[in-house]
This record gives structure tokens, C-alpha cells and sequence, in this order.
């Protein structure tokens, strides 16, 4: 009997990038070029169809060489120089920043700059991806004062002594960020009181990313195996791929349906297929007709 296969529905992309795509596609419908700084999603198949439409990715040093041409600026936002820079050239912008990205861009600017007026304005911690496109936008809100969390071991070189406001990359884990929150709490309580600096934390993580954790861990133990389907750059696809390992031992990971490999699928009934918030439907759609060819 051959094996039941299913997408979950709940995977692929997310609104922000459902949004930047469209707009670059009507974008497309009325120009031959358009240009997008950095890919527009982290999923190689998705930029290639898209770079057949003419969507062509330019890096921040191509956009300061470019004159008079369109730039979409994808989901991740992007920090105000990069806007600087359009202005100066006579670019126009076209602006698919995620309005979730957008709101924490706003945030921390404000934050910085009420902060400037004082002796020794509050520290900003980021908790992110250093160099991550998104967090790079964000530390650009503060001229490059704020500092980017990776992990618990990054605090080793902050002063607990300072008063402190966290916030969060949108992609992050719920849990991993409350585990800075708890860790900070602990250095801080360590200190003389009156050394310690007070500490504000602000949940910036996108509910729409954070509860596929819990979705996506329900929908791989519903089956013999996962096949998780995601772009090697994508950081919500690591994050969401280990979350199906933990419950599924049976979870391969895979870009195209190219590296399916049949000796997985043996005395397997139920294969479930997934994907990261970068990962085209269309993609885990073609990866399902690959199997279904192979039984």
C-alpha cells in the first residue's frame, strides 16, 4: 500500500514575504527590471523563478552605484542609511518592509533617541542573528548603538550595572528569549541593588512565526517520517527543522525534490511534508509529486 502524504498547511510563507512577492511581481508587470536588495527569500528555487520574471538581487554595494532604477526593499527592512543612499540616487524605493519589522524598527529608534538626553542612556539589547538582514535594519535605528544577543554567552560582555531594554529579532524563539530575560534577571540580582540598572524587555517575536513552533512539532509526530523542505540560508527553517528532529527522528532535510532519497520511504505509511517561512507552496507541492512518484 503506498504511503499517505501531506503538506501542512500551516508552512510556507509568511505574510511579509506573501507581501514582498506580490509586490514585486505587479512591480514586474509594469517594468522589464526591477531590482531587490539581497534575496527576497531565503529559498534558491523561489529567486530563481522570480529572477526569470526579471527580479534581479543587488547587494548594498551595487545599490550605491545605481542610478534612476526601482529597488524593492524585501521584508527584513533595511536601516535608514539604506535609504540615505536611494535618495542621493534617484532610486525609487519600493518598500515591502514586514509592518511587524516596521513597528520594531520604530520602537527601538524611539527608545534611542529618548535615551539620548541622559547622562548614560539605557542600553539596547538585541536579541537576534548578528549580521542577520533584519537585525542589521534594526541596529541601524540606533547609528549602531545598540548590541546584538546571540546567546546566554554573549551577556558576558554586557555591564549588568546599566539600565537595560531587550528586544527581540521577530524570528526568534519564544523560549529562547525568555531565557534571556530570566538570565539578565539572574546577573542582574547578583549585583548590590543600588548597582544594578533596571531592565525592560519588550516581546517583539511574530506570532505568526512563533506559533508554527508548536504547530509544526503537532504535525511531525502525526507521522512515520518528515521530509522538511527549506533554502540552506534560511534561519526560521534551522530553527523549525529541529523543532520536527526533536519530535521525529525521521525528519530529512531538503532543498528540491532532487535529494529525496528512496531507501528513506521504506515500510513508511505516513509521510508529512514542511517547510521553513521562506519555503514556497508551490516547492513542497513538487516535493509530494516527487514521492508519490517514487512508491
Amino acid at each position: 500500500m503506498k504511503p499517505r502524504i501531506e503538506i501542512d498547511s500551516d508552512s510556507g510563507f509568511c505574510f511579509g514575504v506573501v507581501t514582498a512577492i506580490r509586490k514585486a511581481e505587479e512591480a514586474l508587470e509594469n517594468t522589464e527590471t526591477l531590482y531587490v536588495l539581497g534575496d527576497i527569500v531565503h529559498n534558491a528555487a523561489e529567486v530563481e523563478r522570480l529572477r526569470l520574471k526579471g527580479l534581479i538581487t543587488i547587494t548594498h554595494a551595487d545599490l550605491e552605484n545605481l542610478r534612476g532604477v526601482k529597488v524593492l526593499l524585501r521584508a527584513h527592512g533595511e536601516p535608514p542609511s539604506t535609504y540615505a543612499i536611494a535618495q542621493r540616487n534617484n532610486i525609487e524605493i519600493i518598500d515591502a518592509t514586514c509592518p511587524v519589522v516596521l513597528q520594531l524598527q520604530r520602537r527601538i529608534k524611539s527608545a534611542d533617541a529618548e535615551g539620548a538626553d541622559l547622562s548614560e542612556p539605557p542600553l539596547i539589547l538585541i536579541y537576534g542573528k548578528p549580521g542577520h538582514a533584519e537585525v542589521n535594519g534594526l541596529v541601524g535605528q540606533t547609528s549602531g548603538r545598540a548590541k546584538v544577543v546571540r546567546d546566554i554567552e554573549d551577556l558576558d560582555g554586557v555591564d549588568m550595572r546599566r539600565n537595560i531594554r531587550l528586544y527581540s529579532q521577530t524570528t526568534k524563539s519564544l523560549t529562547g528569549f525568555h531565557e534571556m530575560i530570566g538570565e539578565i534577571k539572574r546577573r542582574k540580582a547578583l549585583l548590590p541593588e543600588n548597582e544594578r540598572g533596571d531592565f525592560e524587555w519588550f516581546d517583539t517575536i511574530c506570532r505568526q512565526v512563533a506559533n508554527r513552533m508548536d504547530k509544526i512539532r503537532e504535525f511531525a509526530s502525526a507521522h512515520d517520517m518528515v521530509i522538511f523542505v527549506s533554502g540552506a540560508k534560511s534561519s526560521n527553517g534551522k530553527v523549525l527543522y529541529s523543532e520536527c528532529k526533536s519530535v521525529n527522528n525521521r525528519t530529512y532535510l531538503i532543498s528540491d525534490p532532487t535529494e529525496l532519497k528512496r531507501e528513506w520511504f521504506e515500510g513508511v505509511e505516513s509521510i508529512g511534508i514542511c517547510g521553513a517561512t521562506s519555503t514556497p507552496r508551490w516547492l513542497m507541492a513538487n516535493v509530494a509529486d516527487a514521492i508519490a512518484k517514487m512508491q
